[in-house]
């Protein structure tokens, strides 16, 4: 994880202001560095270019310094990502570095066509969550974007008086300039010559007032399912059913990936045996992810199992249950206080005793972070400022639960006794479960779909709700969780997994319309997530398997804390 601030101007060199530093600092506390440059034309015009980045240092020796340069190019590269394969070859070490030189490489076509294509087809053959910006100096291009899928941060803004435009993760407090990158494709500007810069439209840029930029997208190339609604078979997802087997083969590759050789922090070597912890509700999504990720972590591997839960100042006085508001709970916790009582408290007790059943020599420590209602009132302006430009109650209540969550600081044991000791986390890579819902038909209005259109409308909602993640949760929730200098990965978001259950026929995912007969005994089951429902079971987590499927705003109880009335949809005031 790191941060990234770049801005191009045709007066003068442009940096970060002192807000906007800090907050990418904490994304990235291991290293900050700093790079100039400046296109000279013929008529004595100008346009500088200013690159800061931080570094969150996850992979390779040592801590890479960022922006990386090139002395021959003069090219200047900062990279927020993890690339797990190039093509089809795995990315070992620093990757960033790699794909910096392949880039140099790339670029270097005296053709500016050339190097473009180069340069497109190396960047979409990354697998990985990333955000980029590349200033090919040989040629005068810029580019930048996010992913496919959009699971780095990446905002700009192109209305200042002193710059062209300006690109970050983050967005500075009290300016509301700032728009998300879309993750629909890579960005280039062409800064060839002088006359791109005077004689283009100013719609070039995206939403530009001010400027004239010669500016291109490149779409990137998405996975099109061409297959059918349902299989030329009958369809029968059972516990050894071929898709049920495949699951397991992508995520237990997804998660090989983004599970090993992860750096410990500077000045703690030997210090933790955590390298890694899982946002844990309990549910069946991250339920799973802890299953397989003990078959491929070793046995003395502790692993930590975040789990979140709000004192909801509502939910207490409806329950009228005695709990002050800000009142330390953080020794003792009666069965009856706020946080025990919060649906994902159970249910993350509740799995964690079944993990421990079907994997007893893994030490599982449950990780239980308490949020009193002043704490939260506390932070809440902190959490709207880092959420923008998103702005409804339910972003604030999601972005609340992974906020918390994702700081780590809570109570732990590695027995399940009453008494408990402070604990922060030293984990900075955290495994989420996003994107099982998105694949797999897990929300209620896919089951909505399914009664009133059958497989084309459930279809229809599916391909909705993947091609708006990285607008509606994964730059928000990146700029939340990275606050703290952590970095969420998301293994069911693999793209080899994603292509895989775009491709694979609906019935053999979902348990819409499937008989119960073709179902263990005695297993009562939702039909969305069937085929995960499947894969939880046959891993022992029967129990899991049989989840019900709750949003985590409500698990947690981050809704509707002031007042039952309150819209998901409302903007905040």
């Amino acid at each position: 994880m790191c941060g990234i601030y770049v801005s191009l101007s045709d007066q003068t060199y442009c940096e970060p202001t002192s807000n906007l530093s800090k907050l990418i600092c904490r994304r990235g506390p291991d290293y900050i560095g700093h790079e100039k440059t400046q296109i000279q034309y013929v008529n004595r015009s100008q346009i500088y270019i200013s690159f800061t980045s931080t570094v969150l240092g996850l992979r390779g020796e040592g801590i890479s310094q960022q922006p990386f340069r090139s002395e021959k190019s003069g090219s200047i590269f900062c990279w927020n990502g993890e690339a797990w394969k190039i093509g089809t070859d795995c990315v070992e070490g620093n990757d960033g570095q790699i794909i910096f030189e392949k880039l140099i490489k790339a670029s270097s076509f005296e053709n500016n066509s050339d190097a473009t294509a180069a340069v497109l087809k190396l960047l979409k053959s990354i697998s990985g969550p990333f955000a980029f910006v590349f200033f090919d100096n040989f040629h005068n291009q810029l580019y930048y974007g996010r992913d496919r899928l959009g699971r780095r941060s990446l905002l700009y803004k192109d209305e200042n008086k002193k710059a062209i435009l300006e690109l970050c993760s983050i967005s500075d407090q009290n300016d509301d300039r700032w728009i998300e990158v879309e993750p629909d494709c890579i960005y280039q500007i062409s800064m060839v010559d002088e006359t791109n810069l005077t004689q283009s439209e100013p719609s070039d840029l995206p939403n530009s007032t001010n400027t004239s930029t010669q500016f291109q997208k490149q779409k990137w190339k998405y996975c099109e399912t061409s297959s059918p609604y349902v299989s030329s078979i009958s369809p029968s997802l059972s516990l050894d059913a071929k898709s049920t087997q495949s699951l397991y083969y992508f995520l237990e590759k997804s998660l090989r990936l983004r599970t090993s050789k992860i750096s410990i922090p500077p000045g703690t070597e030997g210090a933790s045996n955590t390298p890694l912890a899982i946002l844990f509700s309990g549910g069946l999504d991250c339920t799973v992810l802890a299953r397989i990720v003990h078959d491929i972590l070793p046995s003395n591997q502790e692993i930590d199992l975040l789990n979140v839960a709000f004192e909801n100042p509502r939910v207490v006085q409806a329950t009228r249950r005695t709990s002050v508001p800000g009142k330390d709970h953080h020794m003792i916790f009666p069965e009856d206080s706020p946080f025990e009582l919060c649906p994902d408290r159970k249910t993350g007790r509740r799995s964690l005793k079944e993990l421990k059943e079907v994997c007893p020599r893994r030490t599982w420590r449950f990780v239980a972070i308490n949020v009193p209602y002043s704490e939260y009132l506390a932070h809440k302006q902190n959490l709207i400022d880092l959420i923008y430009p998103h702005n409804t109650e339910m972003d604030l209540s999601i972005a609340s639960a992974l906020y918390f969550a994702s700081r780590g600081n809570g109570l732990a044991a590695v027995e399940p006794i009453k008494i408990l000791k402070p604990y922060v986390t030293p984990a900075r890579v955290l495994l989420s479960g996003l994107g099982a819902d998105e694949l797999f038909g897990g929300y209620s209005r896919h089951s909505l779909a399914f009664r009133r259109s059958g497989f084309p409308g459930l279809l229809y909602e599916l391909e909705l709700d993947l091609n708006r993640l990285g607008k509606r949760n994964l730059g928000r929730d990146d700029r939340v969780i990275s606050h703290w200098g952590k970095e969420a990965r998301y293994p069911f978001l693999d793209e080899a997994l994603v292509k895989w259950a775009i491709e694979s026929p609906i019935p053999e995912k979902c348990g819409f319309g499937i008989s119960k007969n073709f179902m263990p005994t005695n297993f009562e089951f939702e039909p969305g997530k069937l085929v995960l429902r499947l894969l939880s079971y046959k891993l022992g987590m029967i129990s899991t398997a049989m989840e019900k499927k709750r949003a985590i705003q409500f698990g947690a109880r981050t809704a509707k804390m002031e007042t039952s009335k309150v819209k998901g949809s409302t903007p905040l005031s």
